[in-house]
């Protein structure tokens, strides 16, 4: 991201990309966060798997070069899971997607986000899940995703909250996802979205870099207190970790 577009970012929670968001999107207490039953949950599979999956697959292999390195890393991870990284483009949660592979996850996202047209129901059935910005609504959300994460799903989360495109460090995280984590006593995975120079004819008619994406291992939470001291922790291990493998 160029230097002239950071210093207009007053606070470092507010995303570089502005989108239009015209519709009116309303979180009541008792809002459907992660939407159950079997008919949703075909069709959600058939456009996840059948048509985003190997669409998407194709186009930031184009677009990206996409690599994915560390899938070793969650191959064998069987309970539920709190994945993070840092947000560094707009469709980066393809990325993130594809790097789970077959394993189902949902992506946290800005509320605003619903509000897009069209938009709003492309990503319900894609997995997203609103984040709340009333505090009325903070304890369903919490409550929701608690449920989910004992009941073996993957969440992702964005702790550094903004979107800042091509950015390339490890921003402050926020402590909501590894509140989570801790809660729930699930690991945590980090994940590193890397820039690298385009290389061969790629170069001639590219302009930004190429796309590395990076599985670190697993951090586990089950000796972990839900406490502050423990949650701020374990932040600042996953924070360091993914800082150490940004090269």
């Amino acid at each position: 991201m160029k230097k002239e577009n950071i210093r207009e970012v007053q606070n470092e929670n507010e995303d570089i990309i502005k989108f239009c968001e015209p519709l009116k999107f309303d979180i009541d207490e008792n809002y459907e966060y992660i939407k159950k039953g079997k008919i949703f949950s075909f069709f959600s599979s058939l456009l996840y798997y059948g048509i985003a999956f190997p669409v998407l697959a194709v186009l930031d292999k184009i677009v990206y070069d996409l690599k994915i390195e560390g899938k070793e890393n969650i191959k064998n991870l069987k309970s539920g899971a709190i994945s993070v990284s840092n947000h560094v483009l707009i469709l980066d949660c393809t990325m993130i997607g594809l790097s789970f592979g077959f394993k189902k996850i949902y992506f946290t996202t800005r509320e605003g986000s619903f509000k897009i047209p069209f938009v709003r129901k492309l990503i319900k059935l894609l997995r997203a899940i609103p984040i709340p910005t009333k505090m009325s609504n903070k304890k369903h959300f919490v409550s929701e995703l608690n449920k989910a994460l004992k009941s073996g799903k993957i969440i992702h989360f964005y702790p550094e909250k903004a979107l800042w495109p091509y950015y390339d460090k490890i921003r402050n995280f926020k402590k909501g996802a590894f509140n989570f984590a801790v809660r729930n006593k699930v690991p945590v995975v980090p994940i590193v979205i890397t820039f690298r120079d385009a290389k061969g004819i790629r170069k001639i008619f590219k302009r930004k870099k190429d796309v590395t994406v990076k599985i670190l291992k697993p951090i586990y939470t089950d000796d972990l207190k839900c406490n502050k001291e423990d949650i701020e922790n374990l932040k600042e291990k996953v924070h360091n970790e993914m800082v150490k493998n940004l090269k």
